[in-house]
């Protein structure tokens, strides 16, 4: 008896009718793309974001853990140790006083920081209310641009100092100062803003049906006029710092006995050649923080408005 081990080559053709069983398909693989987590993707959506963001997180934790970052009071004087480079004992060097300057520099950051974050604060709340205002009443338009426009003909650097030439050197009159100098961008700003949202149908219907000019700009104008003012308040909040900066370069913003990046800047200005070093550190910090917050706001104007990105 002999066994078939392969096809049978004597079996009859295929007619028509006959039916045909195929062979089982294999299961087809899948392949399950790979999750990422909220934090990258939100990275590699937004890189310019995430990474100025990170910048201005380490600069704002510099400045609030600056007691404990410095080495040594940054008023201290110690004059047999004036004018020496960077090492162990002071990383960035010291003055000509002797005053350590890591520990001047860290707590230099928390004063642009302040200027920073209070000038935009203060200019967007002020100057929103303003731009709203004229914006929707023309009357009020007519008087209140005339004013910003002759604040603006003036530069925002000798407008702080002249205002600054009426006071005596703190914190608190330079922010005041670079506050006045900035509200008027940002009033002109929200104004245009505003004259275009005003002829809305949504705005028309709300004045149709009678509600009151405070409620329209509170539920129907203002809302909509937030994207533009916080990318703005991110490029305010860096011409500060640096305004801030320029002030106590001259003498005429913090005052000497308060460590500021332009304070340092200005105290080493007559040994750059000798002792570069001097002003080398406070002026990386000063800018890369002022990098970090233009990163931010050029990562936020991308992501509220992707179509002015590929323009610019």
């Amino acid at each position: 008896m002999s066994t078939a081990t392969g096809p049978d080559l004597h079996s009859p053709p295929l007619q028509q009718g006959d039916s045909i069983i195929a062979a089982p398909a294999l299961p087809e693989i899948i392949a399950v793309p790979k999750r990422r987590g909220p934090v990258l993707t939100f990275v590699r959506r937004h890189p310019m974001i995430a990474l100025g963001g990170a910048l201005l997180a380490i600069m704002v934790m510099i400045g609030l853990f600056a007691p404990y970052l410095g080495t040594v009071d940054p008023a201290r004087l110690a004059p047999s140790r004036r004018i020496r480079g960077p090492s162990g004992a002071n990383w960035f060097g010291t003055d000509m006083l002797g005053r350590d300057i890591y520990s001047r520099v860290m707590y230099g950051a928390r004063v642009s920081l302040t200027v920073g974050f209070s000038v935009a604060l203060l200019s967007s709340v002020t100057g929103m209310l303003i731009g709203a205002v004229s914006g929707y009443f023309r009357l009020i338009d007519a008087i209140a641009m005339r004013v910003m426009d002759g604040l603006m003909s003036i530069p925002s650097v000798l407008l702080a100092i002249a205002l600054m030439a009426l006071t005596r050197g703190s914190v608190l009159n330079v922010i005041v100062a670079v506050t006045i100098s900035e509200i008027p961008r940002v009033s002109r700003l929200i104004r245009s803003v505003v004259l275009s949202l005003r002829e809305q149908p949504y705005v028309e219907a709300a004045i149709a049906s009678g509600s009151r000019w405070p409620k329209i700009l509170a539920r129907h104008i203002v809302p909509n006029t937030l994207a533009p003012l916080t990318v703005q308040a991110t490029y305010m909040c860096a011409s500060a710092m640096i305004t801030e900066a320029i002030l106590s370069f001259i003498g005429a913003g913090t005052p000497p006995t308060t460590p500021s990046w332009g304070n340092i800047m200005a105290e080493g200005r007559t040994l750059w050649q000798a002792k570069p070093f001097i002003v080398f550190f406070p002026a990386a910090f000063l800018s890369t923080t002022v990098l970090a917050v233009n990163l931010l706001g050029d990562g936020l104007r991308d992501a509220i408005d992707p179509r002015l990105g590929k323009r610019l």
